[in-house]
Parts: structure tokens; C-alpha cells; sequence
């Protein structure tokens, strides 16, 4: 069970426009630890005019807790939201990265793993159904507007069903659920692949290239070659993975991967 709290400090809640406290988030984590024995806290970090001791007193109320598994993210300011319209004022990336590591520092001295660049966990409680995801599993989208992907011998699709639930009922009654069906093209499956399993702090096998995209690790050696030149990765005949430096500018690792526009 993954419970939202975003924050324990009640003016970033309300900041981040959310409609419980402090107080109603640590009862949904007792209320949930009645009846779960593996619980996620989601957590945010580098929140508007946040201090590096209020996200220091985050974690350490997120560890208070006690549940097994607990995920950090940064703000993502989305298109079409009030914070996109009018960005607030946030830590620079100085302040930010030092919030990151005394989070990490505290959360290691516990004993959790640092498994995912946004999730720790303490050992054999990580996240199976999202470890899916970032090795670039397959998973069946099922209901109104579920995204699916499903992979063949030499081909990866993506399928999307209809949004809206009464349109949705009707086109499975006509036996046709799915909106949209999208073969990755051959470029982008070197990107999608390489977006989810260099999230990982162990990486990837050379073989799970192979087996989830159809294609050759040759097909990456360009990038590869320069993300190791750059100190981003680490790499042998069996396995890359992202280095410290890379997990830390993941974005400038995965921007290589990028499949080139050339039209």
C-alpha cells in the first residue's frame, strides 16, 4: 500500500494545495499499519522555500513511521497547473542536491537501500510491481483509460483504452476495448528502455537489453561509450549501470539516449 503524504510540515501542505495535515497523515499510516505489513510513504523534496532542516525533519518523521518503503521526489511543475502558470519560488539545485543527501545519509543509517533513484526500501521489501516497470516488463492495461504495454518477437507495443467509462463499457460489449494501439519504433525502444532501467542503482544485464527490446547492446555503443567517457555510467561485458554521478544527473544521462530527429 502507497500512502501520498507529500510532506509532514502543514504549511508545504498547504502549499501544495493538499487538503489533509500532519495529523491526518500519520492516522492513514497507523489506520494502514492495522492491516498492511508493507506500506510505501511517498514524500517530496526541494519544495517551495523549503529549508534543508525541514527536509531533514521530513525523513526523519517519515522514518519515525516505520514502514518498509518510502519514496522521494522532486516538484515537477506540469503543464496546465496553477504552479506551472505562476512557478513558485524553488531551492536552487545546490540546496536541492544537499537536501537529497542528507535525506539519503539518514535513511542509509537506518538501514534502507537506496534502490531506485527515488525509492529506498529496507532489504526484500522493494517494490515489485514498479521494478516491472523500470526492467521494462510487460503489463496489461485493464478499465477506462488504462495504458498497457506488451511485447512480441521483435516488436514492443503500447495500448491505450477509451477515457471514458460509459464509452468504455460499450466498445468492450462491441469487443474492441482498445483506442490505440503503438509500436515503439526501434529508436525509441533504445530510449524507453534506457528512461526506466538506468533508474535503477544496480542497472541493468546486458542479456535484459537483449531479450526486452530484441536488439542488440551494439545498437547503444555510441552513447554508452559516451556516458562512460562522462563518468555517468559503469559498465562490463554484463552489466551497466548509472554512476553515483549519473543517478544524480540522470537527466543529462538519459538526454544521450535520445533518438535523433531527422527530418
Amino acid at each position: 500500500l502507497s500512502i501520498g503524504v507529500q510532506s509532514f510540515n502543514p504549511k508545504h501542505l498547504k502549499a501544495l494545495g493538499r487538503i489533509h495535515d500532519d495529523r491526518e497523515a500519520r492516522r492513514a499510516i497507523e489506520i494502514a499499519q492495522d492491516s498492511f505489513d508493507n506500506i510505501n510513504l511517498d514524500l517530496m523534496v526541494a519544495l517551495p522555500e523549503q529549508t534543508l532542516a525541514e527536509a531533514r525533519a521530513d525523513a526523519e518523521a517519515a522514518l519515525e513511521a516505520g514502514t518498509a518503503h518510502l519514496s522521494f521526489y522532486h516538484l515537477t511543475l506540469e503543464p496546465n497547473t496553477l504552479f506551472y502558470r505562476h512557478p513558485p519560488v524553488l531551492p536552487d539545485d545546490d540546496a536541492a542536491a544537499a537536501m537529497q543527501d542528507a535525506i539519503g545519509a539518514a535513511l542509509a543509517a537506518r538501514g534502507y537501500a537506496h534502490y531506485e533513484t527515488s525509492a529506498w526500501a529496507k532489504p526484500g521489501r522493494e517494490c515489485r510491481h514498479n521494478l516491472n516497470y523500470w526492467r521494462f516488463g510487460d503489463y496489461l492495461g485493464i478499465g477506462a483509460g488504462a495504458h498497457g504495454k506488451v511485447s512480441f518477437h521483435y516488436r514492443v507495443t503500447r495500448t491505450a483504452r477509451w477515457k471514458q467509462p460509459r464509452e468504455y463499457l460499450q466498445r468492450v460489449a462491441e469487443g474492441r476495448p482498445v483506442q490505440e494501439t503503438h509500436e515503439i519504433g526501434r529508436d525509441d525502444l533504445v530510449f524507453e528502455f534506457m528512461m526506466n532501467a538506468l533508474r535503477l542503482t544496480d542497472g541493468f544485464p546486458v542479456a535484459s537489453f537483449v531479450e526486452r527490446t530484441g536488439l542488440q547492446i551494439a545498437v547503444a555503443e555510441r552513447q554508452l561509450r559516451e556516458a562512460e567517457t562522462r563518468g555517468l555510467i559503469a559498465r562490463d561485458h554484463e552489466r551497466i549501470r548509472p554512476t553515483d554521478l549519473g543517478q544524480r544527473f540522470l537527466n543529462d544521462l538519459l538526454q544521450l539516449f535520445l533518438p535523433v530527429n531527422t527530418s
